[in-house]
């Protein structure tokens, strides 16, 4: 109420009712039902830059992210399922694309950069510790569950320092946690926010890094070091415009995380409680109740085995067990609800979480399908901050390799020699037949590539088709009868051409076509 109304309700309280609804009655005209707070909406806001409410809080949402990949078993699920879709066993997959001066890719230019990429990967940081994958798949987790993850590009000679990797490129990665750059640091005079320095156009300029993990400093060292924006990269979560340090995938689930964590465990104790069977004995009222005098116990012991009688009970007695309802049967439907809600907030599918998969192949399908744009969103960002940058330095690094020299053929558009392809693990397959069938009649109407279908199977199209040649070379040479390769004479020039000599295999694909036909017109 207003002051007025205040004072007004002394004397008249209904009058000063009247008029403080008849003034919230105007307030709601003038916008948005959700926007008045109200007995049972509460109307809460934030507004804090998005900064001011990292800072506030995203310290505390990262050692809680961490505690609970440490000890809880859902969480931990959701982070490696996450490894699993974004990056996979292989890493992120990178085919490079150098191309001439027509714009035909140079296939022999981009198996060399390949092969060399390939031999760099086997030890890529400044430990020496992992492989390109193994530190890619650290690395997602570290920014999924912290907020975001510092990379440093180490390039060329450093003192103290010697590469890793036995190739001779002068290139390693030093990945750090979000600890190494303190929220705390914050130097307004400086335009130092958060441990990042920018400048009036918002552009990070220059990172502030501790010289050591805050958790093993000894004593009191808060030393850092400052490290230009082009040897840094920073992937990070970002939800807000404006906003320099990330966030944690969990942040608007840690509560309900916690919750389902402690509500199964007093579940697991009470089932526990309930499997200890317990048996009493009623004595009927206090009158019938005859003290022990003769000072031994009186506590009795009543051996169980199956089709036992009670015959030894006394007169009044009769024997009551203590039932439970535990577990609860309606604990498993709860908690696949809240792991639904769980999923919704984590760019994750309830099926890879829970471990749930009923359901019919179209149900499942539909699942992957809407899981699959999730992931290639992931995938997308993790190329675009971490593996197109580094695998960019790595070419520009191995240009100076002395060890052994990049030949550039002199037809190369120098424009397109850091092009490449990036992509990860891709929607797995319900039904092969299906999808195979699928692709076949995609690149038969000419929508789709074999390069499309192989890379869809997280494969490789030019080590594929070099592979597939050679299979198909020597079973020509040694006259072996295929089904995608039925005429052995084909690899025999000096053969007579027969117009006829293909009859088994249009035979073979005119029964795949109408076995298709058949299969179709089958009701699901």
């Amino acid at each position: 109420m207003s002051i007025f109304n205040d004072a007004l309700a002394i004397f008249a309280p209904r009058l000063a009712l009247q008029r403080e609804a008849a003034a919230m009655s105007y307030r709601n005209l003038k916008g948005y039902e959700a926007a008045s707070p109200s007995r049972t909406h509460r109307a809460k806001k934030e507004s804090r830059g998005a900064n001011q409410a990292v800072f506030a809080a995203g310290k505390s949402l990262r050692e809680q992210a961490r505690w609970l990949d440490e000890n809880h078993d859902l969480s931990i699920g959701i982070l490696d399922r996450m490894e699993e879709r974004v990056i996979g066993a292989q890493g992120i997959v990178v085919e490079p694309q150098p191309r001439s001066i027509s714009g035909e890719i140079l296939d022999d230019l981009a198996n060399d950069i390949q092969r060399r990429f390939g031999a760099w990967s086997l030890k890529c940081d400044v430990t020496g510790r992992f492989s390109r994958p193994e530190l890619e798949r650290l690395v997602l987790r570290s920014a999924l569950r912290d907020g975001d993850v510092f990379g440093q590009h180490v390039m060329g000679k450093v003192s103290k320092f010697g590469h890793p990797n036995e190739q001779g490129t002068q290139y390693s990665i030093e990945a750090l946690e979000a600890d190494f750059i303190p929220y705390e640091l914050n130097e307004p005079a400086k335009r130092v926010r958060q441990g990042l320095e920018v400048n009036g156009w918002g552009q990070v300029v220059n990172y502030h890094v501790l010289l050591d993990h805050p958790a093993d400093q000894v004593g009191f060292r808060y030393k850092t070091k400052v490290i230009p924006a082009s040897s840094m990269m920073h992937l990070g979560l970002f939800k807000r415009l404006h906003q320099l340090r990330g966030a944690s995938l969990f942040h608007g689930i840690l509560t309900r995380l916690g919750d389902i964590k402690d509500y199964e465990e007093s579940e697991r104790v009470a089932a526990r409680i309930a499997a200890a069977l317990a048996f009493y004995i009623k004595r009927g009222d206090a009158a019938m109740f005859v003290p022990d005098s003769s000072g031994e116990s009186s506590s009795r012991e009543i051996p169980i085995a199956p089709g036992m009688t009670f015959d030894d009970l006394k007169p009044g007695e009769d024997v009551g067990m203590i039932e439970s309802n535990r577990p609860n049967v309606h604990l498993v439907d709860f908690r696949n609800g809240q792991l639904k809600a769980a999923a919704a907030g984590t760019r994750g599918s309830y099926s890879s979480i829970a471990r749930d998969y009923n359901g019919s192949y179209s149900s499942q399908r539909q699942e992957l399908v809407e899981q699959d744009e999730s992931n290639r969103i992931m995938q997308q960002w993790f190329c675009a901050g971490w593996s197109r940058p580094v695998f960019r330095n790595f070419l520009k690094m191995e240009m100076h390799n002395k060890q052994d020299p990049l030949v550039l053929p002199p037809d190369l558009d120098m424009r397109t020699l850091f092009d490449a392809v990036y992509y990860g693990p891709t929607m797995p397959w319900i039904d092969p037949r299906k999808e195979a069938e699928g692709w076949e009649m995609m690149i038969a109407a000419n929508v789709a590539t074999e390069a499309d279908w192989t890379r869809a199977r997280g494969r490789n199209p030019a080590e594929v088709k070099r592979q597939r040649k050679r299979e198909v070379d020597y079973n020509r040479e040694n006259n072996m009868v295929t089904a995608n390769d039925p005429d052995p004479s084909l690899g025999d020039p000096n053969s007579e051409k027969d117009p006829n000599s293909n009859s088994n295999a249009k035979r073979n694909a005119a029964k795949r076509s109408a076995e298709r036909a058949r299969r179709n017109a089958e009701p699901e």
